[in-house]
Parts: structure tokens; C-alpha cells; sequence
């Protein structure tokens, strides 16, 4: 049979589902080519310079590219295309930053090349006296931004200059007979530890916190982790308290609530761009500490105002920790240089087939829109329609009926929209959790449904990441964030624990039909089937009364 792949001039792959070769070509493009369209039969990539720069920095070149693509195409690759393969991925490492005595030095192994960049408008600012022909100066504090402005002109710098050492912390991992770091967690730890930096890539529910602990044992140095909301704090100390011989005493929290400096301290990232009077007090809790270690969790949510601390840092060593590197505001180069690139990623089908994280069927169910209210969200303004779409009233039945469907299991109902959650909530007789939510009572809910109290929470977008709800195995989306990928993501993985009696996850979405509800949902699932999840489409009808 011929290959399930065609490779256009363009730089676009189109790859067949049905072919027998589907899944193991998606995972061999993976490293260098990112998903634009996921309709049913063809899937559509684009080969980008920053997917090629990322393949390059994990140790991928330009012949191992073009053997892939040689290999599934059906159709023989265009020879520009294996060129410009080449020439893209060629172009990270011509110049180099590197540790010179006391100070940092911009190196070009290519001459012509640093002779470009030192005349561009957004290097040369950067720039120092020239050392010698092929050697400039550069401040230390400008390492983060001279590295996103060489990425922004075309030339990627490999970063040597190296890092801090901070205070030193004593700490181990805990392991014993049966009870370790899995495989993947192993060399994903031991990916970032022989680079410094960069970036660990691992499916909801694959715990990426013990991850981040065995990092945490092996720098051994004073830690700041920063994290989406409190009730990851608590997750994280629980992880740690757990996996390394650090107490109670040993982890520090930064919050709205407490400020307690340890030498391993989890902050949120609210509480580090929070204004008062204007300024953000807390922001230089980054920089102040003798930190040896920085690990950013959920990177991809990394706030701008981080990003720029973050460049002013880089002598740290950082660690980027995320189910998937999709941002929406198309910061994913910022992630690359101020960060580090990817050193570990595993397709989140494999870790299911290893059985580390729950088998899932995702469901789409289409609701038909009454004529009043179809006419009502022809005659509004795009915005307002999506939120009529999107908060159809038919949609509170359907949740009943999709619950019914399954008695047993532990379910979330995940919104975006206040209102509808309030009705949803009432409707179910369930609680409700939003961003109003006290923390005490978040967490006394979540407890509650951890221990099978509680069958049924209710959620706005808090619960799209960093929450730890095992037994959680059905969650219905009534609404979302517009086309957002990386939310549609985070709220599979909820449900992705695995279960104790080797359920299923399921993960429906409930949209309505012929409108832009419909259109932002199929944008959203365009990841999940990058990662091989197929959507079922069922028309509410068919779920019965």
C-alpha cells in the first residue's frame, strides 16, 4: 500500500486516518510538524520554523526529518521542501550565547550571519562592545530578550552560558520496591536535568508534580514553583511531602492568603501580577530569592507579565511543565526562548496504552435550535451570538439525559458562562464552583466528591487545570472559551486518572447546531485529534428522554 502521507510545496502534510500507517506516521511528524485541521478523513500539518528549531534542540536534525518524510509519503517529496528543511533547522545554533569570565558573549559560528543580526533594529540595542570579529559583549540582563529577539529576526541562539547554582537544598526522592517514578517520569527528569532548561510535555492525569519533585531532588537548590491557583499549592506540598524527604516545614506558600518564604516555595501566578496602587508588588519574588530552580507549571497559561521577569532570570534553571504547548495568543516563541525548548513529550495515546492514564471516548452532541431562537442569534452581533449559541436552554436537558445515561459514574459539568452554570446547578441539584468559590469550600467539595459524596460537581473554567479528582470519569462541556485548544485539552483531562476498576473516561461536549457554538467546538477539538482522539457525533435526539 501506498504511504498515508502527501507533502506539498507549501509545507503542508496531509495525512490519510484510515491508512493503516496513520498512527505511527502522526507520531513520527510529531517532533517537527504542528496540526492545523482535523476533519474526519484527512489531517492537515504545517511543517514551521519553530517545530523545526524545537526538533533541532532535541536532538532531531534535517536527516532525520526527510527520512520520515520520505518513508510515508505517498507521493515523492518535493525537493524544496528537503532544502528548506535543512536550511530552517540549520539555522538554530549558528549563533551561540555563552558564560565569558564574569559577563555573557553572543558568538557567531557563522560570521555573515552575526554581521546581519548586529545590524537589525531589534538586536543591536542588545549588544555591547565587539570583543573581536566574531564575539560581542552582552549584559547578562539582556539574555532573555537578546534570545527573543534573535528568534524574532530568524536566528535562534543556543543558550550555554549555563546557571546559578542557588542555595543549596538538601533533599532526595523517595522510592521503594513497587513504588517509583514510571519509566516516562524518569526520562523526562533526566531529560531536563542534563539540558537546565526547557520544557516537559505530558498528558492530564500522567503526573507531571512527580515530574517536577524528581527535578526538584536532583538540582538539589532553593525552589519557587508557580502554579494556577491555591488549590494547587496544597496539591503540590501534598506531592512533595510524598515523593521527597522534604516536612512541612521545608514548603512555603505564596498566595493571596499567606506569604511564607521556605526553601522551596509554591506561589501563584495571581498573586505575582496582582496590582496594588498600580504596581505589582510581589512580581520581583522572582528575582529577589537565591533561587536555584524555577519550574512554571501549566506554562502554558505562563501571564506576559512572568514572561518579561522571565527574561530578566535566565541564569536560573527553569522548568516548563504542560499537557500541551498550544497558546492561544500565539506566545509559543516566547515559551522557546525564555523557558527552553521541548526535552520531553510523549503522545498522550501511548501513555494511555501503557495504562498510566484512562482510556477515553470523546462524544459530541448536537442540539437543534428552536426557530425563535435561531432568528434571535441571526440579528445579533458575533459575540453575543456565540453566547445565545452557547447557552441555549435546550442544552440543560441534555446534561440530564447524558447523566442518565450513566448512573454510576462521578461526572463534571464544565461551562464558561455564570449564568448557565446557576441554572445548571440548581436544575441537578449539584454544587457549584466558580472563581467566587471560597478556597475552603473548593476544597471540602472536591473532598467530597473524592470520597463519593458528591456525584455530581458543577465547574466553570477553575477546574480546567491543576485539580485532582481521580474518580472523576464523565465530564459534560456546556460551553467553552471561543475555539480555545488548549482548554478543550485541560478539561479531558480531568477524567483522565485512571480508575480503580478500569473504567472508561468519557467526555462530552454539547453544542448547538448550525452556529458558531458548533464552529468554536470543532476548532477546539483540533489538539485532542492531533493526539488521535475521534469525536462521535450524536444528535440529542438519540440519547432518548
Amino acid at each position: 500500500m501506498s504511504g498515508p502521507l502527501i507533502v506539498q510545496s507549501d509545507r503542508t502534510l496531509l495525512l490519510e486516518v484510515d491508512h493503516e500507517l496513520f498512527d505511527e506516521c502522526r507520531r513520527a511528524i510529531a517532533p517537527f510538524a504542528e496540526l492545523e485541521r482535523a476533519p474526519e478523513h484527512v489531517h492537515t500539518y504545517r511543517i514551521t520554523s519553530l517545530a523545526l528549531w524545537n526538533a533541532r534542540a532535541a536532538g532531531h536534525d534535517a536527516t532525520d526529518a526527510a527520512e520520515v518524510l520520505t518513508r510515508f509519503a505517498r507521493y515523492p517529496v518535493p525537493p524544496a521542501i528537503l532544502v528548506d528543511l535543512r536550511e530552517t533547522m540549520e539555522r538554530y545554533g549558528r549563533l551561540a550565547i555563552e558564560s565569558d569570565g564574569d559577563g555573557l558573549v553572543l558568538r557567531g559560528l557563522d560570521l555573515a550571519v552575526l554581521e546581519e543580526v548586529a545590524r537589525s533594529k531589534k538586536v543591536a540595542p542588545l549588544l555591547r562592545e565587539r570583543l573581536s570579529r566574531g564575539v560581542f559583549r552582552v549584559p547578562a540582563a539582556e539574555r532573555g530578550r537578546l534570545k527573543q529577539a534573535l528568534l524574532a529576526v530568524g536566528w535562534p541562539a543556543v543558550d550555554t552560558a549555563g546557571y546559578v547554582d542557588g542555595v543549596a537544598l538538601e533533599v532526595d526522592l523517595v522510592e521503594s520496591p513497587g513504588r517509583g517514578l514510571r519509566t516516562y517520569q524518569r526520562e523526562a527528569a533526566e531529560s531536563f536535568l542534563a539540558a537546565g532548561s526547557g520544557l516537559v510535555v505530558l498528558p492530564c492525569g500522567s503526573g507531571k508534580t512527580m515530574v517536577g519533585a524528581a527535578v526538584v531532588a536532583g538540582v538539589k537548590a532553593q525552589t519557587l514553583i508557580l502554579v494556577t491557583s491555591t488549590v494547587a499549592i496544597h496539591q503540590w506540598r501534598r506531592e512533595l511531602a510524598t515523593w521527597t524527604t522534604l516536612n512541612e516545614e521545608d514548603i512555603g506558600e505564596y498566595s493571596g492568603a499567606t506569604k511564607d518564604i521556605r526553601a522551596v516555595t509554591i506561589a501563584t501566578y495571581q498573586i505575582l501580577i496582582a496590582r496594588r496602587g498600580g504596581v505589582q508588588a510581589h512580581l520581583d519574588l522572582v528575582a529577589r530569592e537565591e533561587w536555584g530552580l524555577i519550574v512554571y507549571d501549566e506554562v502554558h497559561l505562563l501571564p506576559a507579565p512572568v514572561f518579561r521577569m522571565t527574561a530578566e532570570i535566565q541564569a536560573r534553571r527553569r522548568l516548563g511543565l504542560t499537557a500541551t504547548l498550544v497558546r492561544e495568543d500565539g506566545a509559543e516563541g516566547d515559551v522557546f526562548t525564555l523557558i527552553g525548548p521541548k526535552r520531553y513529550d510523549v503522545p498522550w495515546r501511548e501513555i494511555e496504552r501503557q495504562g498510566w492514564i484512562a482510556p477515553a471516548t470523546c462524544i459530541e452532541v448536537r442540539v437543534t435550535l428552536p426557530d425563535d431562537e435561531r432568528m434571535a442569534i441571526a440579528l445579533a452581533e458575533p459575540a453575543d451570538a456565540f453566547r445565545l449559541a452557547a447557552t441555549t436552554p435546550g442544552k440543560l436537558d441534555v446534561v440530564e439525559r447524558i447523566l442518565a445515561r450513566h448512573p454510576g459514574d462521578p461526572a463534571l459539568v464544565i461551562g464558561q458562562y455564570l449564568d448557565q452554570l446557576d441554572d445548571l446547578a440548581a436544575r441537578l441539584n449539584a454544587p457549584l464552583i466558580t472563581g467566587r468559590t471560597p478556597n475552603p469550600e473548593r476544597e471540602a467539595l472536591y473532598a467530597a466528591f473524592r470520597a463519593g459524596a458528591l456525584r455530581v460537581l458543577v465547574v466553570s473554567k477553575v477546574a480546567n487545570f491543576s485539580i485532582d479528582l481521580p474518580e472523576a470519569s464523565l465530564a459534560i462541556q456546556v460551553s467553552g472559551m471561543f475555539g480555545s485548544r488548549q482548554e478543550e485539552a485541560q478539561r479531558l483531562g480531568r477524567i483522565l486518572r485512571p480508575k480503580a476498576d478500569g473504567r472508561q473516561a468519557r467526555f462530552y461536549t454539547v453544542v448547538a447546531r448550525d452556529t458558531s457554538d458548533a464552529e468554536f467546538a470543532s476548532r477546539r477539538q483540533r489538539f485532542l485529534a492531533e493526539q488521535g482522539y475521534g469525536y462521535v457525533i450524536l444528535d440529542a435526539g438519540d440519547l432518548g428522554s
